[in-house]
């Protein structure tokens, strides 16, 4: 789907709501001025003075909208617009910012605020979260939605799974609604009034993310919509430190979490022509944690994302005023402090390579690993999410993010909290290093040849449900084919109970369960025998368990892996199956790779060649880069292109924590401009064939130190927004 094309390149970018200000201004290719208040027009001009293109972002289910809530807007009160709870409390995300429910009076409230936005002159709006509780539904303006959507009287959605699975398909169609309502308008407004076209993106947690926290959103929905331009992945440490369950061990990973984040949302606008753009959070939302706990779980998501080859444009940082100002808590718990310089000049030195990483695609040749094996995922997954409620003193909803783990809860309200049948499937093939991709189901109808580089999937219908029958004969072609699908479910989820289309037909149209549709429509029958059935090219492998056992113990991830193997051998492709336990691509100069652990695997992995590594602020040069269980590398390969000692002699940048203009070579000296923030160092490595004789800032002496074993130069000097004129001499 071809797009308008941009004035300007939009690689990486930011949000903040604060003015402009030196220390934060990251030197992106964007900004996204956050909140639409009576000061946005001066926000907007001190970035634009700046020399950044404007978008800009406010959330669409909740923001400081108490003009529209204490009836300032319209004359009217909209109180009872807000979420609730079944206990009949507001579902809020601070004082007197209620979740809402997203009415049309409430999308034509956005829609005024939006339009001065577009009288100042943004290129792109982004309506952030369309975030709608699993455990809300109880408010006065859903029940009368409810009404008009079913055409029917409220049904409280803790009654039963298919009330709590019809009132989540009406909150992801409301905000569909909304969004659907407002892009259009934005668009046609500022068509009329100004002749010019405004994009319009949506940046929105992953479904995954989603669903465990138990949100409902339009998520895929919103492929579909005509108007939208594409999306924000928001997926940071807050999302991914989220605790699951492997082999029986409740805990955080936040790189396999990750892993799995970012690989749905690049399915999501996987061939529709819709942009993408990761976000990475250099600390995250609870300002509880330390320095050292923010950056590593940081290294996590960053390693995470790029190993996702389809998607090279980043949001490097949400609210950067908070990571370069703010104080958080030291090691020894005394007291608080600012950020680490060295953490400082590694956030910049990633954010220049997530700027340069569009340049390069994964090299081919590189790393072996098995690819082409990928796990289904639904937007019917968030419909089957519900109250978790504990008994006595724990009685109450427990907490989105998982932390609300008791020993008052059941089991199978753990499990809930966990999402185990997910992560039972998942996470044994990411362990072993097996990059599994999650699948958007939804996308199989809408894109044709969407699974055709897939050669293995797997499918459950224990957390999720096919919303279409179509699905099926998509599915059945491409076994059909010579893929092979592995079925996992004992079908004991209650919501396969709920109405919905395999179980509304009379005779032999009705199903009690979507996948005896699936199975029949591949002509195996409705109950085929556990094991092993040839359909056509390909097979189907039928693994009666449910999956949230295969989460609880070694035997069931190892199953999950030897289910897999047999799948690629039936194939004839059991050669391709490999359990390294390391994730690891190249693209361009660019080595990005994790070593798991949890594996059973304890020497780890060695990288063999001459790197800088990017994740130090004095960017050192290693002789091979040795990786432990858990451990993880983002590194520059000196044997690559530019850095490599076969290249020109001319000297060359390779890397550098500030961006670079302006770069002149005259006989005997070299010479840029080193844009970054201020009240920071900024360190750049340079190619060059002998040391320099005189390296100079804005004039001034800077510090360097030539490596002749590499033929490198480091050269570190004092961040400005306005840039340092650098100068190096050979005479």
């Amino acid at each position: 789907m071809a797009r308008r094309a941009k004035a300007n390149p939009e690689w990486t970018g930011f949000q903040e709501s604060r003015p402009y200000g030196t220390k934060y201004d990251l030197r992106t290719d964007f900004v996204m001025v956050y909140g639409i208040g009576n000061d946005l027009p001066a926000r907007i001009e001190g970035w634009k003075q700046a020399g950044y293109t404007i978008h800009l972002m406010t959330g669409v289910s909740w923001g400081e909208y108490q003009d529209y809530l204490y009836s300032r807007f319209d004359g009217r009160d909209h109180w009872d617009e807000a979420q609730k709870d079944r206990e009949g409390n507001l579902i809020q995300h601070g004082k007197d910012v209620p979740y809402m429910v997203p009415t049309i009076a409430f999308s034509e409230y956005l829609a005024t605020y939006i339009k001065r936005a577009i009288d100042c002159g943004v290129e792109a709006i982004h309506m952030e979260e369309p975030e709608f509780w699993a455990q809300a539904g109880y408010s006065e303006a859903f029940k009368r939605e409810w009404l008009t959507y079913y055409g029917e009287d409220w049904i409280p959605p803790h009654s039963s799974p298919d009330a709590q699975y019809r009132a989540s398909k009406l909150k992801a169609a409301m905000y569909y609604r909304a969004l659907d309502r407002i892009c259009s308008q934005m668009k046609e407004y500022a068509l009329v009034t100004y002749g010019r076209t405004v994009r319009f993106y949506v940046p929105t947690h992953s479904l995954i993310n989603y669903t465990q926290w138990r949100i409902v959103s339009p998520e895929a929905m919103l492929v579909s919509m005509p108007a939208c331009d594409g999306f924000i992945a928001q997926i940071w440490t807050g999302t991914a430190r989220t605790a699951n369950v492997y082999r029986g061990v409740r805990r955080e990973r936040t790189f396999e979490t990750a892993y799995l984040e970012y690989g749905i949302m690049q399915e999501l606008t996987r061939g529709t022509g819709r942009e993408m753009w990761f976000l990475h959070d250099p600390i995250e939302d609870n300002p509880r944690y330390t320095w050292s706990d923010y950056r590593y779980n940081y290294r996590q998501t960053v390693v995470a994302s790029l190993l996702h080859p389809g998607v090279s444009q980043y949001e490097v940082c949400p609210w950067p005023w908070r990571v370069f100002s703010l104080k958080y808590p030291t090691e020894d718990g005394t007291g608080k402090e600012t950020i680490p310089g060295e953490y400082a000049t590694v956030l910049l030195t990633v954010m220049s390579v997530l700027r340069d990483m569009h340049n390069h695609e994964e090299e081919a040749g590189g790393a072996a690993y098995t690819k082409g094996v990928g796990l289904c995922l639904a937007n019917s997954a968030m419909y089957q999410r519900g109250d978790v409620i504990g008994e006595g003193e724990d009685k109450g909803m427990f907490k989105y993010d998982g932390t609300g783990s008791s020993d008052k809860l059941t089991a199978e309200q753990q499990d809930l909290l966990d999402w185990s049948a997910f992560y039972g499937l998942a996470l044994p093939l990411v362990k072993k290093g097996i990059p599994l991709r999650p699948v958007q189901l939804d996308n199989i109808l809408t894109f044709p040849g969407y699974i055709d580089d897939y050669r293995v999937l797997l499918l459950s219908y224990e957390f999720m449900k096919p919303e279409h029958p179509g699905i099926h004969q998509a599915l059945g072609q491409w076994v059909r084919e010579g893929g092979v699908l592995i079925y996992v479910g004992d079908g004991s989820d209650p919501f396969h109970n709920v109405q919905e289309w395999w179980n509304r037909g009379n005779g032999a149209r009705k199903y009690d369960r979507p996948e005896e549709h699936l199975f029949e429509s591949m002509g195996l029958g409705r109950e085929p025998k556990e094991g092993e059935h040839t359909v056509g090219q390909g097979a189907v492998i039928y693994l009666r368990v449910n999956p949230v056992a295969l989460s609880q113990s070694g035997e069931g991830a190892d199953r999950v892996t030897a289910s897999v193997r047999r799948a690629l051998g039936i194939r004839g492709e059991e050669r391709d199956y490999s359990e390294s336990g390391v994730l690891r691509i190249q693209r361009g100069p660019y080595v990005i790779a994790q070593a798991m652990d949890e594996t059973g695997l304890e020497s780890g992995t060695l990288l063999q060649g001459s790197y800088i590594d990017l994740f130090e602020a004095g960017l050192p040069v290693r002789d091979g880069f040795a990786l432990k269980p858990g451990e993880n590398c983002l590194l520059y390969d000196l044997g690559h292109g530019a850095g490599s000692a076969a290249a020109s002699a001319e000297p060359a940048i390779l890397i550098s924590s500030s961006r670079i203009r302006d770069e002149r070579d005259d006989a005997g000296a070299f010479g840029f401009l080193s844009e970054s923030p201020s009240d920071m160092i900024v360190s750049t490595r340079i190619r060059c064939a002998s040391e320099p004789k005189r390296v100079t800032a804005d004039g001034k002496p800077a510090e360097f130190d030539y490596d002749a074993a590499s033929g490198t130069l480091l050269l570190r000097h004092e961040g400005q927004p306005t840039g340092a004129a650098i100068a190096i001499e050979w005479h």
